[in-house]
């Protein structure tokens, strides 16, 4: 194409033209903020999100262990409450038998 057939072209573009093309730029620049902070707040969020999953790993497994101990003591205590039983029975047994 010729130069001088391109400076018509672009003398026939309007200002309005420009104005119209100049403010979808800008509106894509805004978008594009947009986007920028959504993204930024999703990773904040995330981030936040990992370290509470992270604390309540650490809680449940701090609690598992609590309730292996305490399963395993009341079992303890069930023999010994057991075990004194049989020895009441025992005491009983004598004392009917006399």
């Amino acid at each position: 194409m010729p130069v001088k057939t391109v400076e018509e072209e672009i003398a026939h573009v309007s200002a309005d033209d420009f104005h119209a093309l100049e403010e979808k730029v800008f509106r894509t620049i805004e978008l594009l903020k947009s986007a920028r902070e959504a993204k930024s707040a999703a990773e904040r969020d995330a981030a936040r999100l990992r370290q509470q999953l992270e604390d309540r790993e650490e809680q449940f497994e701090s609690l598992k262990g609590e309730v292996v101990a305490l399963r395993k003591e009341r079992e303890e205590v069930r023999t010994r409450v057991e075990k004194m039983l049989k020895q009441i029975d025992a005491l009983t047994a004598d004392d009917s038998g006399r």
